[in-house]
């Protein structure tokens, strides 16, 4: 494990008073841990196969991370989890059984539920969810997801995605509701399953053009109140503006049910490339921002805060820079971001391959784990 401070003092400062004048308790927190917040160190090391995407945080406070290779890394290898313990320390690995290592292939989301059983979404030729026994060591798949056609081009209103082309299923991110359904955003297709609660046979909850784009729908979570979803867009559809942009989406679950009115709550930067999140107690937003190779901090109102690195020549400085920063979850008071590396740079840089612990000053929001 390397540890040691990024060198960010003066963003650093910066965010720290921008933050502390919405929010109380970052000034103490500072002078209890000797941190500042958005300070970034790195957390630990991922081995081959490299490629980390998805961290979810286990039982005892271990920190399970998996590979998201899709034809980088150690393409060729199976997917594996990692566990590390809350010091960082690498502690065991498991592999995804029955990928087809010919197709490319990845986990690209983890959840876990009330008994720490733990959910992983295989994005590889047969895109499902996979549930692991941690005790046992037992696997099996929870639900599969399937290719569905453009309602455009079918003419349906029901079980078909509302793009003009058509995809295979992408799914990215996962979410439980208090009442055990998993919702799941797939980037490919522009929508969002809904998982029955025990598993089973996935149904399209929302699509919209809004969402359709190269890179769509990303990290998903409920808020506090256990019936808003907020989510990701890589890159927003071009009905929903420029492009370029990406955003984050509220959406209602009605009592009914079904997916209320889709309200913007926040648009990037042209080519920010948002990626996954993870909400804070205070109703703040630390988004990864892959593209920007940043985190961004957005406030309970929509309003961008502060960002980290705040430069590229700042990111460069860095023992490990930030290189397609993927997914965050709170750790205690601190944040833990998995890199990547960027698509746009082929295999990536497996020196880059790294879990950063970016200090918060707050706890996130509890997940729903029914």
């Amino acid at each position: 494990m390397i540890s040691g401070r990024c060198g960010l003092r003066r963003p650093v400062g910066l965010a720290l008073v921008l933050l502390a004048s919405t929010a109380g308790g970052w000034v103490a927190a500072e002078a209890h841990t000797g941190r500042q917040p958005l300070d970034i160190r790195v957390f630990a090391r991922v081995p081959s196969p490299g490629q980390p995407e998805p961290v979810a945080i286990g039982p005892h406070r271990t920190v399970f991370v998996g590979t998201n290779q899709q034809g980088k890394g150690d393409a060729d290898a199976p997917s594996k989890v990692f566990v590390y313990s809350h010091r960082g320390r690498l502690r065991r690995g498991f592999e995804l059984d029955g990928q087809d290592l010919e197709s490319d292939h990845g986990i690209q989301g983890l959840a876990f539920d009330g008994r720490w059983r733990l959910y992983a979404l295989d994005r590889s030729a047969d895109p499902r969810v996979v549930k692991f026994d941690l005790a046992s060591g037992a696997q099996r798949t929870y639900a599969r997801f399937r290719d569905v056609p453009s309602c455009m081009a079918s003419g349906r209103d029901r079980n078909c995605s509302a793009t003009v082309g058509d995809a295979a299923a992408g799914p990215d991110y996962a979410a439980f509701a208090p009442d055990g359904r998993l919702y799941v955003s797939d980037i490919d297709q522009a929508l969002i399953w809904r998982v029955p609660g025990g598993g089973g046979r996935p149904r399209v909850w929302f699509t919209d053009p809004r969402l359709e784009n190269v890179f769509g729908p990303n990290g998903i979570q409920f808020m506090a109140d256990g019936r808003t979803l907020l989510f990701a867009v890589t890159a927003q559809g071009p009905s929903a503006g420029d492009p370029t942009e990406g955003a984050l989406f509220k959406l209602r679950v009605r009592r009914d049910g079904t997916a209320g009115r889709l309200r913007r709550f926040w648009t990037s930067r042209p080519l920010d490339g948002p990626d996954g999140f993870a909400i804070g107690r205070s109703g703040r937003v630390y988004l990864a921002l892959a593209g920007a190779n940043q985190l961004v901090v957005i406030s309970p109102h929509g309003e961008e805060m502060a960002r980290v690195p705040a430069t590229p020549i700042e990111n460069q400085a860095m023992d490990v820079p930030m290189d397609g920063p993927a997914s965050a979850a709170f750790l205690g008071r601190r944040l833990l971001v998995t890199n990547q590396t960027s698509p746009a740079a082929g295999s990536g840089d497996p020196d880059h391959w790294a879990i950063f612990d970016v200090y918060a000053g707050e706890r996130g929001l509890p997940l729903f784990r029914p």
